[in-house]
């Protein structure tokens, strides 16, 4: 049994980038991912000959400090406006510069709001400055918080004040907000505040109309650096690849097709794992990159845990509701650059959602478009996981077939021009890409599961009750997204237990 200081369940960007701060701080680290290409949600795959493509996330971007820290050859991206479609053929752009494109656009619906949107998006920067600080600081395990856990919060605290009274109470305020609040106190368009709310929804089983959706908001904005996407150009997939680079460049090991069936546990440490195949290997801290309920309920077992975390553990809410129809077509399809999105109205998007808290897909879903040559990719909300009739190997075809339709009402060269279909269901992000319910965040992003009381409250710190097991993936304080700042924070509180 080969032994390293560290083993990662699962290189997803999170496992990659603690396995990069860990192999720097000269430990002998092993990352073992059950797929046969790394990256977790930020891969860029085939599909069929020249049908590449970035699975499930349409863009993203690692925090700069970790690039920065880690030395690495970040791939180059390129900031999207968001264009909502609207159904009398007008659209509406947006982009956080604030330029006289965007202003204009506005102002064909509001001169009012076009006057508005420049402070909006110098809110929405402050508010996405206080969350970049936010998910740099550790969270304590409260209510027993030490001095050395208290300095952090009190330096974050000191930040959020030198905002000003004024904006320090409106980001405070706008968190716990729903984005139909939170837009009708901006803007009294009702496209702009559609389309607006479409951020704060997208990944999210929530409606805008839902409590904590203000909260939702700022963590997009912040991953995607304003309304649109940050592409990368050469694919999501480009990332992993820097990251996995620099890992071998250190020293690291990565094993493809290596499924973790069970974390070796003895007297309540943690000493290893088995694979399925029943090779073990041991090490003195395993720290896992998949969603906590899979990490604590499946990789460690109930029996090894108190009841009480159990239960908790059982109690996160993951719920996912997203899923992904890509296509390939032959170029014709009429869709202009940018990340489009089909909001028309708030109302709209309300009742997209209302289909998903009944266990019904919706039939007149949330899109959001993206192409990249011959690639158009539908992001659909809202199709729960748990479907309240059928099965969605029986849906599949119904998803298809209402992606298809809402897109090509825009766009009526759409449906001509494709030729090749591949959809992911929310069953398929949980069997292929290991997505308990298929939740992009390991968890909802709600008002109950933030801050300190993420993943668990009472264990926000990334340790677990097995000693030398850790929690690293999107489920953890700073979680949701490709930016990689849960995988930083866990390799940080690795180190400075070790």
């Amino acid at each position: 049994m080969e032994g390293f200081d560290n083993i990662v369940v699962g290189a997803g960007l999170n496992g990659l980038v603690a396995a990069n701060y860990l192999a720097k701080a000269g430990k002998k680290v092993l990352v073992l991912e059950r797929r046969a290409i790394a990256g977790g949600q930020a891969v860029t795959e085939s599909f069929g000959k020249d049908f590449q493509v970035d699975a499930l996330h349409a863009g993203g971007q690692l925090r700069p400090d970790i690039v920065s820290d880690l030395g690495l050859a970040h791939p180059t991206t390129v900031s999207e406006p968001l264009i909502s479609i609207l159904p009398d053929g007008r659209q509406l752009r947006l982009s956080a510069d604030a330029d006289e494109q965007t202003l204009a656009s506005i102002r064909a619906f509001s001169q009012r709001d076009a006057e508005r949107w420049p402070e909006f998006v110098a809110f929405m920067g402050q508010a996405s400055a206080f969350l970049d600080a936010a998910y740099r600081t550790p969270m304590p395990r409260l209510p027993h918080v030490t001095l050395a856990e208290g300095w952090p919060l009190a330096k974050l605290a000191l930040k959020l004040r030198r905002l000003g009274s004024k904006d320090m109470f409106r980001v405070i305020r706008a968190m716990p907000m729903s984005a139909l609040e939170l837009t009708e106190e901006w803007f009294e368009s009702d496209a702009l505040r559609a389309a607006v709310a479409s951020v704060a929804i997208n990944g999210h089983t929530l409606g805008p109309m839902s409590a904590g959706t203000g909260y939702a908001l700022m963590h997009n904005w912040l991953n995607r650096g304003g309304p649109g996407h940050r592409r990368v150009e050469g694919g999501t997939g480009r990332i992993a690849e820097a990251l996995v680079g620099g890992l071998k460049a250190r020293g690291g090991e990565l094993r493809l097709s290596s499924a973790v069936k069970t974390v070796l546990v003895e007297n309540q440490r943690a000493l290893g794992v088995r694979l399925a195949n029943g090779e073990e290997i041991l090490a003195q801290t395993v720290i896992s990159a998949a969603d906590p309920r899979h990490s604590l309920l499946d990789l460690i077992g109930a029996p090894e845990l108190p009841p009480e975390f159990v239960w908790a553990a059982q109690s996160i809410k993951m719920r996912g509701a997203v899923a992904k129809v890509h296509l390939l077509t032959d170029s014709n399809h009429g869709l202009p650059n940018g990340t489009l999105v089909m909001a028309p109205s708030v109302r709209y998007l309300e009742r997209a959602y209302d289909a998903a808290k009944y266990g019904e897909m919706s039939t007149q879903p949330y899109l959001e478009i993206t192409s990249s040559g011959r690639v158009v990719s539908l992001h659909f909300q809202f199709a729960p996981y748990a479907l309240r009739q059928g099965n969605w190997e029986q849906q599949r075809a119904q998803l298809e077939s209402c992606a298809i339709d809402t897109a090509a009402a825009a766009f009526p060269q759409l449906k001509s021009a494709i030729r090749e279909i591949k959809s992911l269901t929310p069953l398929d992000l949980e069997k292929t890409y290991g997505l308990t319910e298929g939740d992009l965040n390991h968890g909802q992003l709600i008002l109950d599961q933030m801050f300190f009381m993420r993943p668990i409250p009472g264990w926000s710190n990334h340790k677990t009750p097995i000693d030398g097991f850790y929690l690293c993936g999107n489920g953890l304080h700073a979680g949701g997204g490709l930016s990689g700042a849960s995988g930083r924070n866990a390799a940080r509180a690795v180190l400075k237990a070790n």
